[in-house]
């Protein structure tokens, strides 16, 4: 599927807070992404809008820009709802909707969900074998453009056969080293990086901690394997290496890493304290410096 890859632009924005606002600021958000250059738009699902219905809105608003659902949850749609969703915004916006899929998280998938969580390779697998086989009414599309939000190396290598290739978010510039290894040259690595615009750095630091936080519970394994070894202490070393904070500049140099890394496109999660505000801002301040 590779050779059918998307051009998705060096970087992109991954809008990780649409759901905090109303539908009138999203649009008016995901249009301010748009005109700032930005190849791609990311937004995830977790327990807000329902994925399908949120791009068609955000395709919908926008002109020319890739809208893509960086983390779909399987366990929110069966795989024929997914399959037909994707097909129909296919149709209807043809080239500019990616679907990446997700393998969601126990809690999510028991207790919000309802539903018993598998081992996430062998359910993934299942799902798109399912996803395939899936019947739809209108006429075909192209090749179903999707990739996998990938981290560890079981699904890294799925992404690499039965997808376009992976998504990772909140990783290090090491492990985009690693992910390249295992997809090898031709398959799409889309990482996601979260930034603070911080010039001065000097009320971020507790921000950045959160966030860096709330990254652990899926991903301590791995961080041990890249060298850090007290992941739960949360020195300074981890916290930068997950969360880059400073000048435009300084996010610009944690781009280049990753695309020197192997990375093909740099999604970049903006935080800042008021994330109930789009970060309009910082989005065209980062542009102008990284779109330039």
């Amino acid at each position: 599927m590779s050779d059918h890859r998307p051009d998705l632009g060096r970087v992109g924005i991954w809008a990780g807070d649409l759901d905090s606002h109303p539908m009138a600021g999203v649009r008016d958000a995901v249009a301010a992404i748009e005109d700032a250059g930005y190849g791609t738009l990311w937004f995830p699902e977790t327990t807000g809008r329902e994925a399908m219905a949120q791009a068609a809105v955000l395709l919908s608003a926008t002109r020319r820009i890739t809208v893509a659902a960086g983390t779909a949850d399987i366990y929110a749609r069966d795989a024929v709802t997914t399959a037909a969703g994707q097909r129909t915004l296919d149709e209807a916006f043809p080239g500019r909707f990616l679907l990446g899929l997700w393998e969601s998280h126990p809690s999510l998938a028991e207790d919000i969900r309802g539903h018993r969580f598998g081992p996430p390779p062998t359910t993934m697998r299942a799902y798109l074998d399912a996803m395939d086989a899936a019947p739809f009414g209108p006429p075909a599309s192209a090749p179903p453009r999707r990739v996998l939000a990938a981290l560890g190396p079981d699904m890294l290598e799925l992404a690499k056969r039965r997808a376009w290739g992976a998504h990772p978010l909140g990783m290090p510039v090491e492990h985009t080293g690693n992910a390249r290894a295992v997809l090898g040259p031709d398959a799409l690595l889309a990482v996601a990086q979260l930034v603070i615009l911080d010039p001065d750095r000097s009320n971020s630091a507790g921000l950045a901690r959160s966030y860096a936080a709330a990254l652990l519970p899926n991903r301590r394994a791995l961080l041990r394997e890249l060298g850090f070894e007290d992941v739960d202490s949360l020195d300074d070393r981890l916290v930068d290496a997950l969360v880059v904070r400073g000048s435009a500049d300084d996010i610009a140099h944690r781009v280049e890493e990753h695309l020197d890394a192997g990375a093909d496109h740099v999604s970049l999660y903006v935080l800042t304290a008021t994330p109930q505000t789009p970060p309009i801002r910082q989005w065209r301040e980062l542009a102008a410096r990284l779109l330039a």
